[in-house]
């Protein structure tokens, strides 16, 4: 029997953002409903494309870089193996990478102690440049986080740019605390968004198949 894991995470206007910018939470706004003698309910949405679980486009650090709407949804779609570093408290590093192994192709996600949390960690754990061109001498497809950011508190964004440098794949702020580390069938799928730079997406994985 299988089991499906949404590890997308919920809009709402009280939700996480990156560093708690307030420009950055999204704005749900009613404009038409019943009570006002209406026909119809309707609501307007008003958000980043880097709010919540969503793909980054290389035109995110790269300056000509190819837009979100070149990264195709079978790309998106397949096996991926969830990895746990709980144990990591700062960052990810190529020490911590090494033992698990990984593939040439696979698909990683990165279970941390940021699944744990609902609030937004100043101190959250990234990936650092060490780990990053670790993955792209190895060829990975893709990776996901379960933090808003693959990085912080390195100049230059190295470990972006090394992984969009290397047609890898990044997946932002996925939710992994119920999720046992393992191979899963995972679908990621952004917003039909054209010439931008990230799109927000339903992330969701499933296991026994």
């Amino acid at each position: 029997m299988f089991k499906i894991y949404d590890i997308s995470m919920t809009i709402d206007p009280s939700m996480q953002v990156y560093k708690n910018k307030e420009t950055k939470l999204p704005k749900i706004t009613n404009v038409s409903n019943h009570d006002n003698g209406q026909a119809v309910y309707e609501s307007r949405l008003d958000m980043d494309v880097h709010c919540g679980t969503h793909v980054d486009a290389p035109l995110h650090m790269l300056k000509d870089g190819e837009t979100i709407e070149t990264i195709g949804l079978e790309q998106l779609i397949g096996y991926a193996r969830v990895v746990d570093l709980t144990h990591c408290e700062v960052c990810i590093t190529l020490a911590d990478l090494e033992p698990l192994h990984l593939q040439r192709n696979e698909w990683v996600l990165f279970k941390t102690r940021n699944s744990f949390s609902e609030a937004f960690d100043f101190n959250f754990v990234f990936l650092r440049e060490d780990g990053a061109r670790y993955l792209v001498e190895l060829g990975i497809r893709g990776l996901g986080t379960d933090a808003l950011g693959i990085e912080r508190a390195q100049p230059e964004y190295p470990t972006h740019r090394a992984l969009f440098r290397n047609n890898i794949i990044i997946v932002e702020g996925l939710r992994l605390k119920d999720v046992t580390p393992g191979n899963y069938f995972m679908a990621i799928a952004p917003l039909k968004l054209t010439g931008l730079d990230a799109a927000p997406a339903r992330a969701f994985l499933i296991g026994g198949m």
